[in-house]
């Protein structure tokens, strides 16, 4: 795993790389008011992916990429140790966000966790989001989600082919039947596709990357691989 080359989260425009956001992320301060429009985000919807009580009063909306290194990073993947070992050098207490917010905000009810697809890095992106979805049928989404980080390989090299990702379904005992039958009638391939576009529309320009709503309202952003004491000190603000 180690000669893994490390998979940039590639800005779209192609003017930046998002290890310049991680630069900074890790210790980075607290955002303050309203950093993007509100109304530029679309509402959490039947559409979305979500995990936690649908009531919370907080909200945070993550857009993902699952070729995107650093979202496997934050996920709590070692897909690409020498990416966390970088991560870690430069914050020496960096540590994934995700698995953090699932266990002290999300099990405990008072935040909505909420996955949205922004594809970008290839087709093997795209088909590993649908095949997400077409798992999140069979109330499997977070599982599949976890396995995808959990065998992230080298970009559109092969791993994320339909072929594999069967086998990704088959491992984690979904109906093999029915999860074919979606991924092959591309059953979400327009729903991923309008992610990609809601995003855009909401400024994202690259992954991983979070809005922490409050009351469904926009308290402060997440830009790249931040450290989970940032993302924890957001969250906090967010529920005073």
């Amino acid at each position: 795993m180690q000669n893994k080359p490390i998979i940039s989260a590639i800005i779209v425009a192609g003017v930046l790389i998002a290890g310049a956001i991680l630069l900074k992320g890790s210790n980075a301060p607290v955002d303050k008011g309203i950093l993007v429009d509100s109304k530029t985000l679309a509402p959490i919807s039947a559409n979305d992916q979500k995990l936690g009580n649908p009531q919370a009063k907080v909200a945070l909306v993550i857009y993902e990429d699952f070729q995107c290194s650093y979202c496997g990073a934050v996920s709590g993947s070692n897909s690409y140790p020498s990416l966390v070992e970088s991560l870690k050098q430069r914050d020496p207490n960096w540590t994934p966000f995700l698995p953090g917010v699932i266990k002290d905000y999300v099990k405990t009810g008072e935040v909505l966790l909420v996955h949205r697809d922004w594809a970008f890095l290839g087709p093997e992106s795209i088909r590993a989001s649908e095949a997400a979805r077409c798992a999140g049928d069979q109330n499997k989404f977070w599982e599949y989600h976890t396995y995808l980080y959990q065998h992230q390989s080298k970009e559109n090299g092969g791993g994320l082919i339909d072929a594999n990702l069967k086998s990704f379904a088959k491992t984690l005992e979904l109906d093999t039947v029915i999860f074919d039958k979606c991924l092959d009638e591309n059953k979400y391939a327009k729903m991923v596709a309008d992610s990609k576009d809601e995003g855009l529309n909401a400024g994202v320009t690259g992954t991983p990357k979070g809005f922490i709503l409050k009351d469904g309202k926009i308290s402060s952003t997440i830009d790249g691989a931040e450290s989970y004491e940032t993302v924890k000190l957001k969250i906090e603000a967010a529920l005073r």
